[in-house]
């Protein structure tokens, strides 16, 4: 069960304005005409009206992956979550359970917190002093002259607030996505050997990438593109999302590689009770999901070149080094790396239709110890330099989506996540639009 609810209270921003009924229908229709197995056309990666309906539809509407718990490890600690139009506060409690507010001041809309991390007690905005407490309630506003002004009605704007095997999402609609709950049942017997909330951030990096967002996702839904990827493909088989038939004759031997490390995994996790099992339902409900434990090259206990654990201290009770990775993905801007020696959370969030953040957080076990357990520039090396060759992939796919000579092109068989992601979208959005 989630370790906190929040009741939101008109929380869902309005956009400056709508779009004309014109400009709706047609947009409408390339979501109607979208071609099946092919890449969006242009505008759903270039139009700023196109970016204002993903707003709405997506990150207006549905469960995003906002932080983890080891960012938020005691009451009155916080981290601010910007995408579009909107900002959140994400706030520890004093019950243990986390606080979603719009940060946005209730009296001339400045930004009540302007740091990315930190803690507070009771949250001042910097303008004029308006001072609010944790849960978003108004107890200070004094002004000269003002003696019939009533506080309550000028809390800060609530959101939902979840908390799932250590990991927090937030949903400002007015009434959350009710599924989300049957999707936390899947993941959590996954997670919770990990054992998250006993962890500590050891590293953050935020990348803006100068893509659309959903460029961004694709490239994170297939790895035919992992040759791209040498630091990565030292532990992680480059035949990830291949099947018989379909691996080239370069990667036969690895192939075959993979087959034994998975089959001896598998047999790990059966001895341990472990869940490995693939569970897949990327576009099949509204909170989609893909989870499964999947074998590591070399030793196989971690992203390093030669698979050999990073840190020294597992996580949570887990028994072996040598239990792969737990990869997860969530539509619509989230996935997961769940090592026996540290955890790595992707998030993503838009600017613009032109601009991503991708922020990757590294935990480690909260006993660990920087310089003798672990080396920090060796833990993070391998996806730091991923996530660099990442940026510049999607880069390439946003400079040919704003080119006149752009066209839609077919999905590979191996893509078939891309195309899972992309039915996914189109299938939330067009509900919206409904």
């Amino acid at each position: 069960m989630p370790a906190s609810v929040n009741v939101p209270i008109n929380s869902r921003g309005k956009l400056a304005s709508s779009l004309p009924a014109e400009q709706l229908a047609e947009i409408a229709e390339l979501f109607e005409y979208r071609r099946e197995g092919f890449s969006l056309d242009a505008p759903f990666y270039t139009e700023p009206a196109i970016f204002k309906i993903d707003m709405q539809a997506i990150f207006g509407q549905h469960w995003l992956f906002a932080a983890s718990v080891a960012e938020l490890p005691e009451p009155g600690d916080y981290v601010t979550v910007d995408y579009g139009p909107y900002s959140l506060i994400i706030l520890r409690n004093d019950d243990g359970g986390v606080n979603v507010m719009h940060n946005v001041c209730r009296h001339r809309g400045a930004r009540v917190l302007t740091q990315p991390a930190g803690s507070t007690g009771n949250m001042v905005c910097g303008y004029h002093a308006w001072t609010y407490s944790p849960n978003g309630d108004l107890i200070h506003a004094s002004a000269p002259g003002e003696t019939k002004f009533d506080k309550s009605c000028f809390g800060l704007k609530r959101a939902h607030g979840r908390e799932y095997a250590g990991l927090i999402f937030v949903c400002i609609a007015d009434e959350a996505p009710t599924d989300f709950d049957e999707t936390a049942k899947v993941f959590e017997p996954y997670l919770v050997p990990h054992d998250l909330p006993k962890t500590k951030v050891a590293y953050q990096q935020n990348i803006i990438e100068e893509a659309n967002w959903k460029l961004v996702m694709e490239n994170n839904r297939e790895c035919y593109h992992c040759d791209g990827h040498p630091e990565l493909a030292c532990s992680l088989f480059p035949t990830w999302g291949l099947t018989e038939g379909l691996i080239p004759q370069h990667l036969e031997a690895v192939w075959d590689r993979s087959k034994e490390a998975q089959a001896a995994l598998e047999e790990r996790c059966r001895r341990y009770g472990i869940p490995y099992e693939v569970f897949e339902e990327l576009d099949t409900r509204v909170a989609g999901i893909r989870i499964s434990r999947e074998s590591l090259d070399g030793d196989g206990e971690s992203f390093s070149a030669d698979g050999h654990r990073l840190s020294k201290k597992l996580l949570g009770d887990l028994p072996d080094f040598r239990l792969g990775r737990c990869s997860m993905h969530l539509q619509p801007n989230s996935w997961f790396h769940f090592l026996g020696d540290h955890v790595i959370t992707f998030a993503v969030f838009p600017i613009n239709e032109h601009q991503t953040l991708v922020r990757t957080t590294w935990l480690v076990a909260d006993d660990a110890v920087e310089g003798d357990d672990y080396d920090l520039d060796k833990l993070t090396y391998t996806w730091k330099q991923t996530n660099l060759q990442d940026k510049e992939f999607v880069e390439l796919c946003q400079n040919g989506a704003n080119s006149p000579a752009y066209e839609p092109g077919p999905y590979m068989k191996s893509e078939y996540q891309v195309e899972a992601f992309i039915n996914w979208y189109v299938q939330r959005v067009q509900e919206h639009l409904a």
